[in-house]
């Protein structure tokens, strides 16, 4: 707090300032190894995975069904949020952190090692769709988490610039995943990456993974969650504790509004990065080149503006940020395939450099809106639910529904697209306009505890 005429309380900001520190860097290193793993799969997908694990079916459907495993990825984060939110909450983030980075390793690697359809048949998609399902679990525990730890151990004034680091590791992770293919691509054959090429950046997870547990292993809990358990100790039956339960009983509205805010942030993003990769190179018929080099430049673009917009909505508020971000995403996907069609460096890297920062509009200030709307003996179980189940009816089923919307190759449809990003869009300036503005407020509320909203 302040400090004192004496000056012996000087030391605590300057404590508080390194711990904070190094919470963010280990929180961002942790989240782009699982965001390169998670990415990866999506690029892969996009790019060798119809061929490979479906190669009995048309193109356009190959596509499908391969993006029908990414999709089920995403339906397994909810089951995983709610596991690892419960647990986190019970006996600490940190665990649950450690946990969730090495069965997100452990599946991506064994991705790089799959057989294909090929070779064993029908049990490969099966095999890839197991290894999907492990990935989306451990996602669905890591987002809450990391978020967490940085909210938690940052001050009031300047939590949306402290969580907002742990967010910029999805495009460093996008970043890693991209850049691994876009060399790889660069120096191989066609022929190579598809036979065993493919195969080298979910083997190199391995090493990252590592360096994330290594990095991860140094953290401690925030005081935030210490006094929390320790007042849930003191005036509730700990084993009790259900935070699940005491979710939905308690903080049903929270878990809504986070749901709609997601709809645009998340349905976007996806159209503006897997999408585009899927539409350059099977709806166009152009080399992956292109698109890829573009999408490097945009997320090391984002990676940068991610901290910046978190420190802007410390200062402006996060429902501003996220009411232009939400219209932003809509008016520019009418733009967008359009860019893109031209296959000019300069037009689609504009598109997805444009694109990507309405999205960042509505992703920097997230994790701390959303960290501020629960409690903190269920923070990680609202967060996470709210977050990952959103990302069934959003991430999961965007990339599906954007190509079905799409048509075919000769007659393809890109306004769909569009509409169909323009109704998500309604849905989060809905759910952005029924939430409180929580810029500042203390992180130190528990209705669940003390039975109201301080």
């Amino acid at each position: 707090m302040s400090t004192s005429a004496t000056g012996h309380q000087s030391a605590a900001p300057q404590v508080s300032e390194t711990s904070i520190v190094k919470v963010v860097f280990a929180s961002l290193v942790g989240t782009a190894v699982e965001w390169y793993d998670f990415f990866l799969y999506g690029s892969a997908a996009a790019l060798v995975f119809g061929t490979l694990f479906f190669p009995e079916s048309e193109p356009v459907t190959a596509t499908l069904l391969a993006f029908g495993t990414y999709a089920l990825g995403f339906v397994a984060r909810p089951l995983g949020g709610v596991v690892f939110g419960h647990f986190g909450d019970r006996v600490g983030r940190k665990k649950m952190l450690v946990v969730a980075l090495m069965l997100m390793g452990v599946a991506t690697f064994a991705i790089g090692l799959l057989p294909t359809y090929a070779s064993i048949g029908v049990a490969a998609p099966i095999l890839l769709l197991v290894c999907r399902l492990l990935q989306g679990f451990a996602v669905g525990g890591e987002w809450g988490g990391a978020v967490l730890m940085a909210a938690e151990h940052g001050d009031d004034a300047r939590r949306g610039f402290w969580s907002s680091w742990p967010q910029a590791g999805v495009p460093l992770g996008n970043l890693l995943a991209t850049g691994v293919l876009f060399v790889l691509a660069a120096v191989q054959s066609d022929e190579t990456f598809e036979a065993w090429g493919w195969r080298i950046p979910f083997l190199l997870s391995a090493v990252l993974v590592l360096i994330g547990l290594y990095v991860r292993l140094q953290l401690e809990e925030s005081p935030v969650y210490k006094e929390a358990k320790a007042e849930i100790a003191e005036k509730k039956n700990a084993d009790s504790h259900l935070p699940i339960l005491e979710v939905i009983k308690t903080y049903p509205k929270e878990v809504l509004i986070a749901m709609g805010m997601r709809m645009a942030e998340n349905i976007s993003y996806y159209i503006f990065t897997v999408i585009s990769i899927t539409y350059v190179t099977t709806y166009l018929g152009a080399d992956s080149d292109i698109i890829l080099q573009m999408l490097l430049i945009a997320a090391a673009f984002q990676f940068f503006l991610i901290p910046a917009l978190g420190a802007l909505s410390d200062r402006v508020g996060r429902r501003p940020l996220y009411l232009v971000g939400a219209v932003g995403v809509a008016a520019w996907s009418f733009v967008f395939f359009g860019l893109i069609d031209s296959l000019s460096s300069g037009k689609v890297l504009l598109a997805v450099t444009v694109g990507l920062f309405f999205h960042s509009l509505m992703y920097a200030p997230q994790a701390a809106f959303f960290s501020e709307l629960f409690g903190t003996s269920v923070r990680y179980t609202g967060a996470s639910v709210g977050y990952q189940l959103a990302s069934i009816f959003a991430g999961a089923l965007a990339p599906i529904i954007a190509v079905e919307l799409l048509g075919t190759v000769e007659e393809k449809n890109t306004t769909a697209v569009a509409i169909y990003v323009t109704i998500a869009s309604v849905l989060t300036v809905i759910a952005v306009l029924f939430a409180k503005e929580t810029k500042a407020t203390s992180m130190r509320h528990d209705r669940v505890v003390r039975g109201a909203h301080k």
